[in-house]
């Protein structure tokens, strides 16, 4: 194992750390006896430079339409899909659809402003934000950058939480469905999710080490084909149920009240909390706006990188709307008020119970890949401010090259292994400590919805594009983030009130099902 002859401190360009190789490497210069270069050579290193490197020195992207558009998917398409049944439950065939689509339209919207804020003024050769919390600090400034970085940071960790949660919910049910077939019904299966949860971690601790995040790519591509598997899974089922009913459950207004659940029957205070909470499990479908710079960043032009990522976007969003508003209306269809909170488990011990194993392993494979989407804005964010406060510290800043059969050569980091293994550590011990699946989705969707998919991309779109305030342009903006910030206020109150019911019944790392 050879430490390498470059640290970080040497690889800081304009304040940002970047991996920068050595141009030598790729420019091929003839030199004349008197040691200078030969004036055509000059042009050709130029030429040769740009064919290397993006306009800011880093390595050329190598991003395109379609790998944007897989990252896009594996972050819109997660575990949220799999509540959706439930929220069309609690607010109807009228509200549901209607709302889930509105959302939809809203997360097209900001994107597409938001898309416009990786480059400052001009959007073909203006500076690069290579996040989304350096767009706000180059275009806002202010207070709103800590904020923003608090908000933004927080609901990734939350993020990260919650797959762990879900994965974990699809592993049991594997086994308890091989349980239940091999005992022929007499076995309760009952076990505990705690075991999941860190089978689940210990993977993550391995694929966290991926160092960068347009390394991850191809587990990106994977984790779509598998989203769309467990998606069209559940749509089939529910379709099948429907069929095997001879009926479409449900009402235009949604769950009844005195209808029987978990927690007893629902009241009318219940029914609002309810509600309420189901905005927030559809705010929490579309959250993927905190790592849209990111994706970007990994785009390369020409064209225009805004032209791509928009593309991306319109695609990705239609796509997942479709299967949302397919996989949540079936299963209201199929199930009725008693949709269950993971589509899936709502199926028990269907057969052919392997058609559910497939549908839920491609669940678990989806998360392994959505959670690093999700982590690695959050690692850099760590990692780079590490590096500017420790820039002479071997622990810190060396890498070491370690030789992989059949792969290449890894870059070790000491500091990436530590600190992101004990990220992935608390993430998995947090999970344990509250499991509620339903309401961990709601809290994250009511925390992250109006800042970081409205709030900020209009303040940034209305800053950069100087839209003059009180006009009708800005008067419609402002508008739309007042009607968004209610609905995330409404949604943060109904789900805390579904973590206060669960707390009543809940035992620290009991949890079973």
């Amino acid at each position: 194992m050879l430490p390498r002859s470059r640290t970080l401190p040497s690889r800081i360009h304009q304040g940002i750390i970047e991996e920068r190789h050595d141009i030598r490497h790729y420019l091929q210069v003839d030199v004349q006896p008197n040691n200078t270069p030969k004036e055509t050579e000059v042009i050709n290193i130029q030429a040769n430079y740009s064919k290397c490197f993006d306009d800011d020195g880093r390595l050329k992207r190598t991003g395109t339409f379609w790998t944007a558009t897989a990252h896009i998917i594996t972050a819109v398409i997660g575990s949220g899909v799999l509540s959706l049944a439930w929220a069309v439950a609690q607010l109807g065939w009228v509200a549901g659809p209607v709302v889930m689509f509105l959302f939809a339209v809203v997360n097209l919207y900001t994107s597409n402003l938001l898309t416009q804020c990786y480059r400052n003024g001009d959007s073909v050769t203006g500076h690069r934000n290579y996040t989304y919390m350096d767009a706000v600090k180059s275009i806002l400034g202010g207070k709103k950058v800590k904020l923003c970085g608090l908000i933004q940071y927080v609901n990734l960790f939350g993020i990260a939480i919650g797959y762990t949660i879900a994965a974990s919910v699809s592993m049991m049910a594997i086994k308890r469905s091989n349980c239940y077939h091999k005992s022929h019904g007499e076995d309760p299966c009952h076990m505990s999710s705690n075991g999941y949860m860190i089978t689940f971690g210990i993977a993550e601790m391995i694929f966290s080490q991926i160092p960068d995040f347009d390394q991850v790519w191809w587990l990106s591509i994977v984790a779509a084909i598998m989203s769309f598997t467990y998606s069209s899974v559940g749509l089939s089922l529910g379709v099948a149920k429907v069929a095997e009913n001879k009926t479409f459950k449900g009402s235009l207004t949604g769950i009844s009240i005195g209808t029987l659940t978990q927690a007893g029957a629902v009241t009318s205070t219940q029914k609002i909390w309810r509600s309420l909470q189901a905005l927030g499990a559809m705010a929490f479908a579309y959250s993927f706006s905190i790592i849209l710079i990111e994706i970007q960043d990994t785009i390369r032009s020409p064209p225009a990188e805004h032209k791509t990522m928009r593309k991306a976007t319109t695609l990705s969003i239609t796509v997942t709307t479709v299967f949302y508003l397919l996989c949540g209306c079936m299963g209201y269809a199929a199930f009725g008020d008693n949709a269950p909170g993971n589509l899936l488990t709502g199926f028990g011990f269907y057969d052919p119970y392997w058609l559910l194993d497939i549908a839920n392993l491609a669940i678990v494979v989806h998360l392994v890949g959505a959670y690093q989407v999700f982590s690695q804005p959050l690692f850099a964010f760590v990692e780079k401010w590490s590096a500017r406060k420790w820039p002479t510290s071997n622990f810190v800043t060396k890498e070491y090259e370690i030789p992989i059969p059949f792969c290449g050569v890894y870059q070790l980091n000491f500091f990436r292994l530590v600190w992101r293994t004990i990220f992935v550590l608390l993430t998995t011990l947090v999970a344990m400590l509250i499991p509620f699946f339903n309401d961990v989705v709601g809290i994250l969707g009511a925390f992250g919805f109006w800042p970081l998919t409205v709030y900020f991309p209009i303040d940034m779109y209305i800053s950069q594009k100087k839209i003059p305030r009180w006009t009708s342009h800005w008067l419609g903006l402002q508008m739309l983030s007042i009607c968004c910030l209610i609905i995330s206020l409404f949604a943060a109150i109904g789900s805390m009130a579904g973590v206060v019911l669960d707390l009543k019944t809940y035992k620290p790392f009991k949890t079973s099902y």
